[in-house]
């Protein structure tokens, strides 16, 4: 084993403290997570109807800054239902990076709408305002107040960039564009609880927002997700399509509309409750282990992702940069064989089958990150 790679295994068990397996992001329960969990059980109200929904939608909403939050079973269906709520329909485009999760992408499928790839910076790792420009330049046109894919005849129906890792792409120039071209922006803020951009809280400059609370997140709620809004309609039509788009009767089953059984159930929200509380010491602890990080690779020649310049990032899952993919691979190896969970970057949406066909802008920038790109333990310490 390399001598580089030995003395990053024991900075990483020092700062975790132990011998055994480390795995790269765990839940931290502390709280009151028990207390309103058998709390919501004495209360019988388990599913998608009772109190802590509504408290937990309110805390979202509350600590993000938007005037509306209705939460979801999980960030895809959040994803799925605030692009119906943006027009995206059958046929239509959706421009969004190449370089994230797979639910992103998921979710514009489900609506039967293609991805379009454009690049990603270096930097923050999310969508370029600069790759963004110059696809629509070349490629977009304004038909009836709508923007249209020239070379497709597609109408573009949104822009969904993604802060990956937490980290906040550069969202108000991005921003900036889709209002000169009229197209709605849809942030993918899965990953991103607690992180702001210019003091504003990322999710909340786009049309609509999402969040995700999957177990491996910042926060969980053992499944879930949220949209986020300050649109009254927007809100009200979201919460009334993800609970079946039943019309409210005290005993009637009257449904005007498709809708989708996607509500968070109430005894996940209590959990949900109880982590939001301990928001504040889940991101306090993880800023600490990012600096400790950034200054320990610093001193070994390492490059190590940090936050924009006026952004403050939740640094949800750290990462660093390798020199190239054969030193990947080989670090994915040592750590990983060594008992420090250690992973690569995503591989890039356009090389999975289902969307090799898609268009794709030059996303050289995509492909660098891909072959160098490592995510290092980044569970919160916490008592």
């Amino acid at each position: 084993m390399e001598k580089k790679y030995q003395l990053i295994i024991d900075f990483i068990r020092n700062i975790y403290q132990t011998k055994e397996y480390i795995p790269l992001h765990e839940p931290k329960f502390f709280g009151n997570e028990k207390r309103y969990v058998l709390d919501c059980l004495d209360s019988t109200f388990v599913s998608s109807v009772g109190e802590y929904v509504n408290r937990f939608e309110q805390s979202v909403a509350s600590y993000t800054g938007a005037k509306y939050a209705i939460a979801t079973v999980n960030g895809t269906a959040a994803l799925h239902i605030a692009l119906l709520l943006s027009g995206v329909e059958e046929g239509h485009e959706v421009i969004t990076q190449p370089l994230s999760f797979i639910a992103t992408c998921n979710a514009i499928r489900y609506c039967g709408a293609l991805p379009v790839f454009v690049d990603v910076d270096r930097d923050s790792l999310g969508l370029s305002p600069g790759s963004l420009r110059a696809f629509l330049e070349e490629n977009a046109i304004q038909e009836n107040g709508k923007c249209v894919n020239k070379n497709t005849g597609r109408k573009i129906s949104a822009v969904v960039p993604m802060h990956t890792f937490g980290h906040s792409c550069r969202i108000i120039e991005i921003a900036a564009i889709c209002e000169r071209y009229n197209i709605p922006l849809i942030e993918d803020a899965a990953e991103s609880l607690g992180s702001f951009y210019q003091d504003r809280h990322t999710g909340t400059f786009g049309q609509l927002g999402i969040f995700s609370f999957n177990g491996n997140k910042t926060i969980t709620t053992g499944g879930g997700g949220i949209i986020v809004t300050s649109d009254e309609i927007l809100a009200r039509k979201a919460k009334h399509i993800t609970t079946t788009a039943k019309k409210i009767h005290p005993y009637e089953f009257i449904h005007d509309e498709v809708g989708y059984n996607y509500r968070l159930p109430n005894i996940n929200a209590a959990l949900g409750c109880a982590q939001m509380e301990s928001l504040p010491k889940i991101l306090e602890s993880k800023r600490n282990i990012a600096a400790a990080y950034s200054d320990f690779f610093s001193e070994i020649d390492i490059p190590f992702i940090k936050e924009l310049p006026q952004s403050t990032s939740n640094y949800w899952l750290n990462a660093v940069v390798l020199e190239d993919k054969e030193m990947r691979d080989n670090f994915l190896e040592e750590m990983n064989s060594a008992g420090v969970m250690v992973r690569p970057i995503w591989r890039l949406m356009n090389e999975l089958e289902m969307f090799k066909n898609c268009q794709a802008a030059d996303l050289l920038n995509a492909k660098w990150l891909e072959e160098r790109v490592v995510n290092i333990p980044s569970s919160a310490r916490l008592s």
